[in-house]
Protein backbone atom coordinates (compact mmCIF):
# COMPACT_ATOMS: atom_id res chain seq x y z
CA UNK A 1 0.00 0.00 0.00
CA UNK A 2 2.82 2.48 0.87
CA UNK A 3 4.20 2.03 -2.95
CA UNK A 4 0.66 3.03 -4.40
CA UNK A 5 0.57 6.88 -3.70
CA UNK A 6 4.46 6.83 -4.97
CA UNK A 7 3.04 5.23 -8.29
CA UNK A 8 0.50 7.94 -8.80
CA UNK A 9 2.68 10.96 -8.09
CA UNK A 10 5.28 9.27 -10.55
CA UNK A 11 3.01 8.76 -12.84
CA UNK A 12 1.51 12.49 -12.46
CA UNK A 13 4.67 13.72 -13.11
CA UNK A 14 5.58 12.04 -16.06
CA UNK A 15 2.27 13.22 -17.39
CA UNK A 16 2.73 16.87 -16.49
CA UNK A 17 6.40 17.20 -17.73
CA UNK A 18 5.16 16.05 -21.58
CA UNK A 19 2.23 18.45 -21.20
CA UNK A 20 4.78 21.45 -20.06
CA UNK A 21 7.22 20.39 -23.13
CA UNK A 22 4.32 20.30 -25.12
CA UNK A 23 2.95 23.68 -24.39
CA UNK A 24 6.65 25.70 -24.28
CA UNK A 25 7.61 23.98 -27.58
CA UNK A 26 4.14 25.11 -28.96
CA UNK A 27 5.66 28.48 -28.34
CA UNK A 28 9.21 28.84 -28.44
CA UNK A 29 11.29 30.62 -30.66
CA UNK A 30 14.82 28.99 -29.05
CA UNK A 31 15.24 25.78 -28.01
CA UNK A 32 14.13 24.88 -24.31
CA UNK A 33 15.52 22.81 -21.97
CA UNK A 34 14.84 19.92 -19.53
CA UNK A 35 14.88 22.48 -16.45
CA UNK A 36 12.67 25.06 -18.11
CA UNK A 37 10.24 22.16 -18.71
CA UNK A 38 10.69 21.20 -15.23
CA UNK A 39 9.86 24.51 -14.10
CA UNK A 40 6.74 24.84 -16.34
CA UNK A 41 5.77 21.29 -15.02
CA UNK A 42 5.89 22.89 -11.06
CA UNK A 43 8.31 19.73 -10.24
CA UNK A 44 11.92 19.98 -9.53
CA UNK A 45 14.68 19.13 -12.26
CA UNK A 46 15.83 16.70 -10.62
CA UNK A 47 12.24 14.98 -10.60
CA UNK A 48 12.50 15.48 -14.11
CA UNK A 49 15.79 13.83 -14.96
CA UNK A 50 14.41 10.54 -13.16
CA UNK A 51 11.51 10.42 -15.86
CA UNK A 52 13.43 12.00 -18.62
CA UNK A 53 17.25 12.01 -19.73
CA UNK A 54 16.69 15.18 -22.14
CA UNK A 55 13.81 17.28 -23.93
CA UNK A 56 13.60 14.86 -27.07
CA UNK A 57 12.67 12.68 -24.92
CA UNK A 58 9.63 14.21 -23.85
CA UNK A 59 8.67 15.63 -26.73
CA UNK A 60 8.94 11.32 -28.43
CA UNK A 61 6.77 10.79 -25.37
CA UNK A 62 3.80 13.26 -26.28
CA UNK A 63 4.09 12.27 -30.08
CA UNK A 64 3.55 8.45 -29.03
CA UNK A 65 0.67 9.67 -27.29
CA UNK A 66 -0.74 11.23 -30.27
CA UNK A 67 0.58 8.32 -32.20
CA UNK A 68 -1.62 6.34 -29.81
CA UNK A 69 -5.02 8.10 -30.66
CA UNK A 70 -3.98 7.51 -34.46
CA UNK A 71 -3.71 3.41 -33.59
CA UNK A 72 -6.99 3.48 -31.74
CA UNK A 73 -8.35 5.51 -35.10
CA UNK A 74 -7.37 2.98 -36.98
CA UNK A 75 -8.62 -0.26 -35.23
CA UNK A 76 -12.20 1.74 -34.96
CA UNK A 77 -12.18 1.23 -38.95
CA UNK A 78 -14.53 -0.90 -40.40
CA UNK A 79 -12.99 -0.13 -44.07
CA UNK A 80 -10.34 -1.73 -45.60
CA UNK A 81 -7.57 -0.53 -48.29
CA UNK A 82 -7.32 2.52 -49.93
CA UNK A 83 -10.55 4.05 -48.15
CA UNK A 84 -9.09 3.04 -44.69
CA UNK A 85 -5.58 4.38 -45.74
CA UNK A 86 -7.26 7.58 -46.63
CA UNK A 87 -9.14 7.69 -43.09
CA UNK A 88 -6.26 7.39 -41.08
CA UNK A 89 -4.37 9.58 -42.93
CA UNK A 90 -7.15 12.32 -42.77
CA UNK A 91 -7.12 11.76 -39.41
CA UNK A 92 -3.41 12.18 -38.93
CA UNK A 93 -3.54 15.54 -40.34
CA UNK A 94 -6.25 16.38 -38.06
CA UNK A 95 -4.42 15.18 -35.17
CA UNK A 96 -1.18 17.49 -36.10
CA UNK A 97 -2.80 20.52 -36.51
CA UNK A 98 -4.98 19.93 -33.42
CA UNK A 99 -1.87 19.07 -31.03
CA UNK A 100 0.33 21.88 -32.81
CA UNK A 101 4.15 22.59 -33.61
CA UNK A 102 5.21 20.12 -30.45
CA UNK A 103 4.14 17.30 -33.38
CA UNK A 104 7.01 18.86 -35.54
CA UNK A 105 9.99 16.17 -34.89
CA UNK A 106 13.53 17.47 -34.12
CA UNK A 107 15.75 16.94 -36.76
CA UNK A 108 18.00 13.37 -36.45
CA UNK A 109 20.92 12.11 -38.22
CA UNK A 110 19.50 8.58 -38.17
CA UNK A 111 16.87 7.88 -40.60
CA UNK A 112 13.31 6.94 -39.88
CA UNK A 113 13.64 3.29 -40.60
CA UNK A 114 16.95 2.91 -38.73
CA UNK A 115 14.90 4.62 -35.92
CA UNK A 116 11.71 2.77 -36.40
CA UNK A 117 13.39 -0.76 -36.32
CA UNK A 118 15.39 0.12 -33.50
CA UNK A 119 12.25 0.57 -31.64
CA UNK A 120 11.14 3.90 -31.27
CA UNK A 121 7.94 3.95 -29.51
CA UNK A 122 6.64 6.74 -30.99
CA UNK A 123 7.46 5.35 -34.48
CA UNK A 124 5.90 2.23 -33.76
CA UNK A 125 2.84 3.05 -32.90
CA UNK A 126 2.45 4.89 -35.85
CA UNK A 127 3.20 2.28 -38.01
CA UNK A 128 1.32 -0.12 -36.22
CA UNK A 129 -1.56 1.95 -37.32
CA UNK A 130 -0.30 2.66 -40.82
CA UNK A 131 0.87 -1.22 -41.95
CA UNK A 132 -2.08 -2.81 -42.33
CA UNK A 133 -4.06 -0.46 -44.32
CA UNK A 134 -1.07 0.48 -46.38
CA UNK A 135 -0.70 -3.31 -47.30
CA UNK A 136 -4.43 -3.86 -48.14
CA UNK A 137 -4.38 -0.62 -49.95
CA UNK A 138 -1.17 -1.74 -51.82
CA UNK A 139 -2.97 -5.26 -52.45
CA UNK A 140 -6.10 -3.52 -53.92
CA UNK A 141 -4.25 -1.45 -56.51
CA UNK A 142 -2.90 -4.77 -57.67
CA UNK A 143 0.88 -3.91 -56.40
CA UNK A 144 3.58 -6.12 -54.63
CA UNK A 145 4.08 -5.76 -50.46
CA UNK A 146 6.94 -3.07 -50.68
CA UNK A 147 7.15 -3.73 -46.60
CA UNK A 148 8.16 -0.77 -44.79
CA UNK A 149 9.24 1.59 -47.84
CA UNK A 150 5.31 1.82 -47.73
CA UNK A 151 5.16 3.46 -44.44
CA UNK A 152 8.94 5.29 -45.31
CA UNK A 153 7.08 6.75 -48.28
CA UNK A 154 4.19 7.72 -46.03
CA UNK A 155 6.01 9.15 -43.37
CA UNK A 156 8.00 11.78 -45.94
CA UNK A 157 5.34 12.53 -47.19
CA UNK A 158 2.72 12.91 -43.81
CA UNK A 159 5.48 14.47 -41.99
CA UNK A 160 3.83 17.12 -39.39
CA UNK A 161 6.17 20.20 -40.43
CA UNK A 162 5.43 19.71 -44.12
CA UNK A 163 1.54 19.55 -43.45
CA UNK A 164 1.93 22.67 -41.26
CA UNK A 165 3.70 24.09 -44.27
CA UNK A 166 0.63 23.34 -46.30
CA UNK A 167 -1.72 24.32 -44.19
CA UNK A 168 0.09 27.63 -42.82
CA UNK A 169 2.33 28.95 -45.58
CA UNK A 170 0.19 27.60 -48.96
CA UNK A 171 -2.87 28.25 -46.91
CA UNK A 172 -4.33 25.02 -47.63
CA UNK A 173 -7.65 23.58 -45.77
CA UNK A 174 -7.53 20.33 -43.87
CA UNK A 175 -9.32 18.41 -46.62
CA UNK A 176 -7.04 19.93 -49.65
CA UNK A 177 -4.15 18.52 -47.79
CA UNK A 178 -5.02 15.22 -47.53
CA UNK A 179 -6.46 14.99 -50.56
CA UNK A 180 -2.95 16.26 -52.43
CA UNK A 181 -1.17 13.58 -50.72
CA UNK A 182 -3.35 11.13 -51.18
CA UNK A 183 -2.56 11.91 -54.63
CA UNK A 184 0.79 11.53 -54.65
CA UNK A 185 1.00 8.92 -51.91
CA UNK A 186 -0.84 6.56 -54.17
CA UNK A 187 1.71 7.54 -57.31
CA UNK A 188 4.25 7.23 -54.70
CA UNK A 189 3.43 3.43 -54.06
CA UNK A 190 2.94 2.50 -57.48
CA UNK A 191 6.54 4.12 -58.33
CA UNK A 192 8.12 2.05 -55.89
CA UNK A 193 6.51 -1.39 -56.52
CA UNK A 194 7.33 -0.68 -60.43
CA UNK A 195 11.17 0.26 -59.84
CA UNK A 196 11.20 -2.72 -57.06
CA UNK A 197 9.35 -4.94 -59.83
CA UNK A 198 12.52 -3.51 -62.77
CA UNK A 199 15.24 -4.15 -59.79
CA UNK A 200 14.81 -8.14 -59.48
CA UNK A 201 13.61 -8.09 -63.14
CA UNK A 202 17.39 -6.63 -63.82
CA UNK A 203 18.90 -8.86 -61.41
CA UNK A 204 17.57 -12.03 -63.25
CA UNK A 205 18.60 -11.01 -66.81
CA UNK A 206 22.30 -10.05 -65.86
Amino acid sequence: MAGRPMRSDTERNRKNLIQAGARLFEHAENPISLAEIAAEAGVSVATAYRQFTSVEEVLNAYRQEVGQLLLDFSLSQSCAGLQKLENISRHWIKLVRENGAAMVPMRNRRGYLERLWEGADYLKVQADALRPALREAMGEMDLPDIGDKAIFLWNILFDPREIFDLLDTVGLTEKQVGTQLMSVLIGGLRGFATANEFSVEACRTK
